[in-house]
Parts: structure tokens; C-alpha cells; sequence
């Protein structure tokens, strides 16, 4: 499933894509280009951007929330495919957005080796791990980069100062536009890190935010998520009582009909069955009228 952050990653490099160039260090002109390689894989990359020096090249960056023992292969499959379809070098660069993205094996650098040894391949490729920048990394660059700026090396205590720097620049160089979704993009990031309870405090302020479109949607897709998540965890309650009791009425139940069980999600169906668990004498005869 698609999550929020998702999203903000890609379409921030796609509304700033000179600044997230600076982000990692290129300084020339750039442009945002088409990330799909759906011919070849299924997946596309999450952002690739054409940098238009006298020898143009392309820029691939890759958002990572959670740790991938794939990646380092991954990304060489997209730097890779990248390069045949726009017949340009290319540049990976995988952004960790937090610690439990990070893992040993992640390096820089990809070696792959014959059987006996042999390295046949050598692939390399650039890490950034944000909670290791200090905030001040972000707060110089430009504004599209700027709701990373929670996620670097910044205790909570920082983190109300850090705000109000953010906000001075969302002043200074946004427009109304574009502030009310920088600061939503903030609260979404947020979010990897912070209960939604402390964000939402953190960020209590800022008007902008509370007033955008897509941070009252992201709220309800909260919402919703939890009541689904309730509903859910009381269908599984449902089911475990069923299957106990039954259980103990019927014998142990078959894969079949724990399929069954599994199927029901209407409440008004469990204590159905409940109430005629006394009247019937097999499971068979208890799930016969679902069929």
C-alpha cells in the first residue's frame, strides 16, 4: 500500500528539483524527467532528473524508510536501465530517510563475484542518512528541502526552535502556494519519526498547514485508517472466539472451514452463528447457511 510519504518524496523533487540538486551536491541546471522503466521491471525509479551541464547526465534519487537487504540491487537495476533508456551516465543516489533504513550491508558499493571469487561487476553508488546531517545542512539550501529538516540530527527539544527557523524561510521565499504544502509535506514526514499526538502539537501554529486541503485529507486517511484498523482488530477477536468455541463444541476445526471463518467480516454474521452454535452439531451444520 501506497503510504503519504510516498507521495511527498516524489512530487517535492518534482515541484524543486534544483534544490533537491543541491541537496546532493549539483550545482548545474537540471530538469525533471520521466522515472518509468515499466518495459523492463514493473517498478520505476522514485525520481530521475537530467542534468544539463555540456555533458548531460541523470540524477536518480531513492527514498528508503525502511531497511531493504535488496537495495544496493535494486538500485543497480535502476541505474542500469536508466542509462540504456536516456543513453546517458547516471548517478544513484539512495536518500535513508531514518535509522532502521540503514543496515551493514549498505556501503556505497555493490560487488558481485563468480563463484570463485571473481568480481565481475562493481557497482557504486551514493548514501545519505539524515539523521546523521545536522539541521543546518537543510536550512541553507532551498525551500524544497526543506521538511526534511526534522528528520536530521535534532532532538526533540530542537525541534520547536527548528520549526520556527523552517517558518522564516517558508515566509521569506514561498509563496502561499507552495508554503501550505511544504508545511504539509513537514507533518508527513514527521510522521516517520514522531507520533502523530507530537507532530501535530509541534506544529499547532502553523495556520497554513491547517488550513490545507491535503493535510485535512491526510488527517482523515488517519482516521479512517484507525476506525479500519479497530474494525479490523474486532473481526479478529470475533473469529478467535468462534473458533474457540466451536473448538471445544465440534472438535478441531478443518483448513476449509478455517478459511470460512476467515471470510466473515459482518458482524451481524458472527452472532448469528453464535446464537445457532447451540442448535447445530457439526461445523458443517453451523456454516451450512453462509454457502
Amino acid at each position: 500500500m501506497s503510504k503519504p510519504y510516498d507521495a511527498i518524496l516524489k512530487h517535492l523533487p518534482e515541484d524543486y528539483p534544483q534544490d533537491w540538486a543541491q541537496f546532493v551536491g549539483v550545482n548545474g541546471p537540471v530538469s525533471v524527467i520521466d522515472a518509468d522503466i515499466s518495459t523492463v521491471t514493473a517498478a520505476a525509479a522514485d525520481k530521475v532528473l537530467r542534468v544539463d551541464e555540456p555533458d548531460p547526465w541523470i540524477l536518480h534519487l531513492e527514498f528508503q524508510a525502511g531497511h531493504d537487504a535488496t537495495l544496493s540491487r535494486r538500485l543497480l537495476n535502476y541505474n542500469v536501465l536508466l542509462g540504456v533508456r536516456h543513453a546517458l551516465p547516471v548517478r544513484s543516489v539512495a536518500i535513508l530517510l531514518r535509522p532502521r533504513a540503514d543496515g551493514k550491508d549498505l556501503t556505497g558499493s555493490l560487488q558481485c563475484k563468480l563463484p570463485r571469487g571473481k568480481t565481475y561487476l562493481e557497482f557504486e553508488y551514493d548514501l545519505i542518512r539524515l539523521w546523521q546531517l545536522p539541521p543546518e545542512a537543510i536550512l541553507e539550501g532551498g525551500i524544497g528541502t526543506l521538511p526534511l529538516a526534522p528528520l536530521t540530527k535534532v532532538s526533540r527539544l530542537q525541534l520547536p526552535n527548528l520549526v520556527r527557523e523552517m517558518a522564516k524561510r517558508f515566509d521569506r521565499d514561498g509563496g502561499r502556494a507552495a508554503v501550505d504544502s511544504l508545511w504539509t509535506a513537514t507533518y508527513v514526514l514527521l510522521g516517520l519519526e514522531y507520533p502523530k499526538e507530537f507532530a501535530n502539537q509541534l506544529l499547532r501554529g502553523v495556520r497554513s498547514m491547517k488550513e490545507s486541503v491535503t493535510y485535512q485529507a491526510i488527517l482523515e486517511e488517519g482516521r479512517e485508517l484507525g476506525r479500519e484498523v479497530g474494525r479490523e482488530e474486532g473481526r479478529e477477536e470475533a473469529r478467535r472466539i468462534l473458533l474457540a468455541l466451536g473448538t471445544k463444541r465440534f472438535g478441531k476445526p478443518s483448513t476449509k472451514i478455517r478459511r470460512a471463518v476467515a471470510g466473515i467480516t459482518e458482524p451481524a454474521v458472527f452472532e448469528g452463528l453464535a446464537v445457532r452454535m447451540l442448535d447445530v452439531e457439526s461445523w458443517t451444520e453451523l456454516l451450512a447457511e453462509m454457502e
